[in-house]
């Protein structure tokens, strides 16, 4: 968070990618509202976007980053491609965004605005429409689908993030035994994120007892754990904003027979998933190789929601690049390409013949899907 994470020249290509977006929209302008997608244009990693942060971005000249003017300085150190225009707390983003639309000829114009993120109020919203007269486009999901593709430079992010969630993972995985506290647990495992170079995440770590396995976005409490329990880790690096998630199921004291043939299969399921992750194949075909695995394990009346989803940028709560998710799901038309990443999940709890679970950050790479995080696979017994 100390410093600009891209090059000049990579925020001007995706600048210009959005401006050719934007004329074959016949638009004339955009403003993005995305907290995620105002850090893919300009690099600001602050913990400012509790407050809207709106970047105008027209077709020609600098784009303008509208926010509360307290910012001042840190966008004065961090932020080289646009604008900046404070506004004071008694008035809005809303309110700045219309004059700089008035003083850059841009009223009435096609003006393209991300209607869905967390970033865009509706009260905000409506006090956009209200103060700016224009012709206004729902652009949402466009800069998302350009995110999706990771150039060069924020696969190097990718990796250290993934250095970063191994250091962490092995931390609380050797801090996991009878008797243990959860804070302490916690602790070791944020410690280690730290000690590594890693960045605050989106999500902190998911780290609960056996107890608590099905509270999807919950984590340690303070109890203490027991021998036999089994403890669920998901947790991911960051680095620059940039996020490797990865997940485990922690056993202490041993693993029943119906629990180990279930980790064989998701270890084989995972395996299926990696193979599968090709360019141009489609996001149904790879979950199709997940359940296929599954299937013929015997366990055909099993479904899951996805196997697996795209990652990168993350700005909390979230690592998962916004309020929307970007599943490989059974009926998805999604196009795989090279330079996307994922987090693989093959997820097997809840089966009924046994509980195991894996997850992995993946990238497609040229050579193939390169499984970024290493965390040792398990069965992981304490």
């Amino acid at each position: 968070m100390d410093r600009n994470p891209f090059s000049r020249e990579e925020i001007a290509a995706r600048i210009e990618r959005l401006r050719q977006a934007l004329v074959g929209l016949n638009l004339d302008a955009a403003i993005i509202a995305s907290p995620e997608n105002v850090f893919y244009f300009t690099g600001l990693d602050h913990w400012g976007y509790f407050a809207p942060h709106l970047l105008i971005v027209p077709l020609d000249g600098m784009p303008v980053l509208v926010t509360r003017s307290m910012e001042a300085v840190t966008i004065a150190n961090r932020v080289t491609a646009a604008e900046f225009r404070g506004h004071s707390d008694s008035e809005t983003a809303a309110d700045a965004a219309a004059r700089i639309l008035a003083d850059r000829s841009l009223v009435g114009k096609g003006i393209g605005v991300e209607q869905w993120t967390s970033g865009l109020s509706h009260g905000l919203a409506l006090r956009l429409r209200e103060a700016a007269n224009a012709r206004w486009t729902d652009i949402s999901g466009l800069v998302d689908r350009m995110r999706l593709v990771k150039s060069r430079e924020e696969q190097a992010l990718m990796l250290r993030a993934a250095a970063v969630t191994d250091a962490a993972a092995e931390a609380a995985i050797a801090a996991i035994a009878e008797g243990a506290r959860e804070e302490d647990v916690a602790a070791e495992c944020l410690a280690a994120m730290t000690r590594a170079g890693g960045h605050p995440p989106g999500f902190g770590p998911f780290i609960r007892p056996e107890a608590r396995l099905g509270e999807e976005h919950t984590t340690w409490g303070a109890g203490r754990y027991g021998k036999g329990e089994k403890v669920f880790l998901e947790l991911s690096g960051c680095v620059s904003r940039y996020h490797a998630p990865l997940g485990r199921l922690v056993r202490i004291g041993g693993i029943s027979d119906e629990d180990a043939r279930m980790a064989e299969i998701t270890a084989a399921a995972f395996d299926a998933v990696v193979a599968a992750l090709r360019p141009g194949v489609r996001a149904r075909d790879v979950y199709a190789a997940w359940q296929q695995v599954v299937d013929e394990a015997g366990l055909a009346h099993y479904r899951r929601h996805h196997c697996g989803y795209l990652v990168g940028i993350g700005q909390p709560p979230s690592w998962t690049g916004g309020n929307s998710v970007t599943g490989l799901r059974h009926a998805s038309d999604l196009v795989l390409e090279t330079g996307m990443s994922f987090h693989i999940l093959s997820w097997l709890m809840g089966t009924g013949k046994g509980d195991h679970f894996i997850s992995n950050a993946v990238l497609l790479a040229d050579t193939g899907a390169e499984v970024l995080t290493r965390t040792q696979a398990g069965p992981i017994i304490r």
